[in-house]
């Protein structure tokens, strides 16, 4: 077999494959094997007629139309390996030589992932929650401590956000009760929002024996009803002082109100850089996402965005619930529900041309350890044996695309020791506690472990080999 390339327009290329008569001999005979064992001869056992015997009786003509659907598309593949075109749709294929005899010539337009370069990528500024623990952070951790033994005293002002208030409240619709909106010496927190959207807006500013006569829509019905709220009092709650008596009586472990706030500290401390830290991947993606100003091809959009689909739904299903039925109760139909993940789906291919581009800028290789160790953790992942599993790959063909996979995540991690960080205020942030320890210490042997990249360092894309190979993998055992 030949095959040679040709770089045409629009990420496209052809491949032209040439397979000589001797070599396409061979698949017409596999092809007469399998209609051997289809046809029925008098004197001959199933699948044993000599494929001389069929020539005759069938002619050539349906073993040769059956070996080119068949041996096609393994040419094709063979070229597309040996050529290293990076398919991303489904090649159109044209026969243009040898489909009644001779040697077999044919030729497949390919759409291939675009090769682009990122100016940038270096220098990424990324915002995120701000890890510094203040005060007010402190205090209203204690508050709401406190708040669990806290107590109620009337106060004669105006109900403000945070007061409680004792009211006894009547609904009504065309002179008929409501059912669930009456009631009396209901303790209700203004600000918490609930029976109506206003009900908090009607009710602060309220004293003492004031009776207020509204209408307004109770959330979950659709029509307004009339309402008369009669509010008894106001009240404040107090929170009791805090003591190292009432740390040691209600704060488990702790016997002095000075070592709580400390440890209150760090612990919000913990939490802030966590969720920094959650968010850090995908907002890293959503920068570099912004630097890629190609238009992503829709073939690579689409395959993103099945696979999302199909992410999606089979989580509902492992969770037990029946995902007609939650799109029914959301008011979406099926239309929408994809659509609704198509932004996400772009921003991955994105993502995903633009760490590859990273992985050229920067030299960056996979080592064959590196392949190793992602062969065992597929292992472990899939409890196979390593072997097994480079075996699926190789048989694949998709030892390219671990190998791409292992790159981008070295990428992405080149990203996370090389971008600014910033709170919302604009304030340049320790990269260095941010993501845990030293870029020096790093060089790009590891992946980031605190930074949360599950969706960066192997970002959603449109490729299957990889999952084809893990997919076969489980087959084989």
């Amino acid at each position: 077999m030949k095959s040679s390339v040709e770089v045409l327009e629009d990420n496209k290329v052809k491949v032209y494959v040439e397979v000589d008569e001797a070599e396409f001999d061979k698949d017409i005979d596999k092809a007469f094997k399998l209609l051997a064992k289809e046809v029925n001869l008098p004197g001959f056992r199933a699948g044993k007629v000599p494929r001389k015997v069929l020539e005759a009786r069938v002619g050539l003509g349906p073993a040769r139309e059956q070996a080119l659907r068949d041996a096609v598309p393994e040419y094709l593949s063979k070229a597309v390996n040996e050529n290293d075109v990076d398919l991303i749709a489904t090649p159109e294929v044209e026969i243009t030589d040898g489909e009644e005899t001779g040697p077999v010539e044919f030729e497949a337009t390919c759409e291939v992932r675009p090769v682009i370069t990122v100016e940038g990528y270096d220098s990424l500024k990324v915002e995120l929650p701000s890890v510094e623990v203040t005060d007010d952070d402190v205090t209203e951790a204690q508050n709401a401590e406190l708040s669990r033994d806290a107590s109620l005293t009337a106060v004669e002002r105006p109900a403000e956000t945070g007061d409680f208030l004792l009211i006894d409240m009547a609904a009504t619709r065309d002179g008929e009760e409501v059912s669930g909106l009456n009631t009396e010496d209901f303790s209700y927190e203004l600000g918490q929002g609930w029976v109506t959207d206003d009900f908090d807006e009607q009710l602060t500013g309220a004293s003492a024996g004031d009776t207020l006569e509204f209408e307004s829509t109770p959330k979950g019905l659709e029509d307004p009803v009339d309402f008369v709220v009669t509010v008894q009092m106001v009240q404040t709650r107090e929170l009791p002082e805090l003591t190292d008596e009432w740390v040691e009586e209600n704060i488990e472990d702790f016997e002095t109100a000075e070592a709580w706030t400390e440890s209150l500290r760090e612990t919000l401390s913990e939490q802030k850089l966590s969720t920094a830290r959650q968010q850090a991947g995908t907002k890293i993606n959503d920068a570099l996402a912004e630097l890629v100003d190609i238009e992503v091809p829709e073939p690579m959009v689409a395959n993103d965005l099945n696979q999302r689909v199909q992410g999606t739904i089979q989580q509902f299903q492992a969770q037990g619930i029946d995902f007609e039925q939650w799109m029914q109760a959301t008011g979406q139909d099926p239309e929408s529900f994809v659509e609704g993940m198509r932004g996400q789906s772009e921003t991955a291919v994105k993502v995903d041309l633009a760490l590859r581009a990273i992985t050229v800028a920067e030299s960056i290789e996979a080592s064959d350890d590196e392949i190793e160790r992602e062969y065992a953790r597929l292992a472990m992942q899939y409890e196979q044996k390593a072997k097994d599993i480079r075996r699926a790959y190789e048989q694949n063909d998709a030892v390219s695309e671990l190998v791409s996979q292992i790159q981008k995540s070295k990428a992405f991690d080149f990203l996370v020791h090389h971008a600014t960080y910033v709170d919302e205020n604009g304030n340049e942030m320790d990269r260095d506690a941010l993501i845990g320890h030293s870029e020096h210490d790093h060089d790009h042997d590891d992946s980031t472990e605190d930074v949360d990249a599950e969706a960066a360092a192997e970002p959603d894309t449109a490729e299957t080999q990889t999952e084809t190979a893990e997919s076969d993998t489980e087959d084989d055992s």
